[in-house]
């Protein structure tokens, strides 16, 4: 039996400490103060472990980077709109409610993952170097269209307008990204030879941030607004759109007549989205208001690392080409 994912663990710990002990009032400010510190740490070290060789490496095959990013900003976002749209059709409130809603479509408007990215395609012997490519660029472009996408296709309250969070957005993750890029020769082999630190400062800083969002939403009654039946409705919405995502790369891949390592690439990549980003991105552009936009976001990055690990090891189980030997 496979042991349970210690990083999904932590984070049920985190929701549950939240739920039975919320950060106090009086507290919120410092915690506040904590996270906004954590993220610009996090996406420091982010600029300063990425070699720039590793970006330029692959950039070439712009026909795979061009269709892995139109499924992540452009797809996506009009998958859930559609989705959304036809929720609206059948009962006025779309099930859901408008506030799990604008969760589900700032899920839509992420990012990919990087790590979980990379490892899946390594697995189903897809393209590496692209997969490397891919999710490094959706990455460091989501600092600028997530905001920008979450401004044009719903109101995000305190958040402000589109340009306004986009600011907000650059300056606690683009420019210590770029800080970090900037120190990446000095701070690069010190970063690199101690990974494993830095994955746990990483994790331990989405834990602290999933604690400080479900603490606010909880003092805001969470748990009256979100019932069960709320969560099975994010779980089908989330498995409708990873389907969806899954299918439309795997499509795209086989028009453009890409090979299947370049498919698999495009579909891991494509389909996939960043609770590393997520998470902190969510806490500045929903400010107070995290805890419950960041669920479906939850729930998907467990949905989708189970069917792409599955898939990844079908892929796997195909006989060698030429030039896998």
């Amino acid at each position: 039996m496979k042991r349970p994912d210690p990083f999904l663990m932590s984070l049920l710990a985190a929701i549950l400490i939240a739920s039975l002990a919320p950060c106090p009032t009086t507290w919120q400010p410092w915690l506040s103060r904590l996270t906004s510190l954590l993220v610009m740490l996090m996406f420091f070290f982010q600029g300063a472990k990425l070699r720039r060789s590793a970006l330029f490496e692959s950039i070439r095959n712009w026909k795979l980077q061009g269709s892995t990013l139109l499924v992540s900003f452009g797809i996506f976002p009009l998958l859930g709109i559609g989705l959304y749209g036809l929720a609206l059709l059948i009962s006025p409130s779309g099930f859901l409610g408008s506030t799990v809603w604008s969760g589900v479509l700032f899920l839509c408007c992420l990012p990919s993952t990087v790590q979980s990215s990379i490892a899946l395609t390594s697995i189903a012997r897809g393209n590496v170097p692209a997969s490397i490519c891919a999710a490094t660029i959706s990455n460091i472009l989501g600092i600028i269209l997530t905001p920008l996408l979450s401004g044009l296709f719903f109101h995000h309250g305190e958040g402000g307008s589109g340009l306004q969070t986009v600011i907000d957005v650059a300056r606690e993750l683009l420019l210590p990204f770029i800080a970090g890029q900037i120190l990446q020769p000095w701070l690069g082999p010190i970063v690199q030879r101690h990974k494993i630190l830095i994955s746990f400062t990483d994790r331990g800083s989405i834990i602290v941030l999933v604690y400080a969002a479900f603490s606010s939403a909880v003092l805001q009654g969470l748990w009256q607004r979100v019932p069960a039946m709320t969560l099975l409705g994010i779980v089908v919405i989330d498995t409708i759109l990873l389907a969806l995502a899954l299918s439309t790369s795997y499509l795209l891949g086989r028009l453009m007549g890409q090979k299947l390592e370049d498919n698999i690439t495009l579909q891991f990549c494509g389909s996939k989205k960043s609770l590393a980003s997520g998470v902190p991105m969510a806490s500045i552009i929903f400010p107070g208001g995290a805890g419950i936009i960041v669920i479906p976001l939850m729930v998907f990055h467990q949905l989708q690392l189970f069917v792409c690990t599955v898939m990844a090891r079908r892929y796997a189980s195909r006989p060698l080409s030429q030039d896998d030997i």
